[in-house]
C-alpha cells in the first residue's frame, strides 16, 4: 500500500488503481488475496465503504473475486485484462491526441517517429 493518498482524485479510485498497479507489476499474482476493505480503511483512516467502492468495481470488472469469509482474490485473467484496458486507455488519452496535434502542426509519421525515438537526457 502507498503511504499516502492524494487530493487529486477520489479515494476509492486511488485504492482501485493501487490494486490494479500491484497486479500489473506482479507484486500480487493470480489467486492471491488483496487487502480487505477494513485493512485499507484502517491503514488510510478512511470509511470502509470508500475502500469497498474501489474493490467492488474490480469485482464487477472481473479483476477480483470474493471467497465468502476469506477475502478478495485476483482472477486468473486479471493481469492480461488490466494490461489490455490500460493500453486502450493509453491509446485514447495519449496517442490519439498526439496524432491530432501532429496533424495540426503538419508533422509527418517519419518526423513523429524520430521525435518519439529521440534520446532525451531528462527521461
Amino acid at each position: 500500500m502507498k503511504n499516502k493518498l492524494d487530493e487529486t482524485k477520489p479515494i476509492y479510485l486511488q485504492i482501485k488503481e493501487q490494486i490494479e498497479d500491484s497486479i500489473i507489476n506482479g507484486s500480487v499474482d493470480a489467486h492471491e488475496r488483496v487487502p480487505s476493505t477494513n485493512e485499507f480503511a484502517a491503514f488510510y483512516k478512511i470509511n470502509p465503504a470508500t475502500a469497498a467502492k474501489g474493490i467492488n468495481e474490480l469485482v464487477d470488472e472481473g479483476i477480483l473475486f470474493k471467497r465468502r469469509g476469506v477475502g478478495m482474490f485476483v482472477t486468473e485473467q486479471a493481469k492480461l485484462q488490466l494490461l489490455q484496458n490500460r493500453k486502450q486507455s493509453f491509446y485514447e488519452n495519449y496517442i490519439q491526441p498526439l496524432k491530432r496535434e501532429a496533424k495540426k502542426l503538419n508533422i509527418g509519421v517519419e518526423d513523429l517517429m524520430e521525435m518519439v525515438n529521440r534520446e532525451d537526457e531528462d527521461i
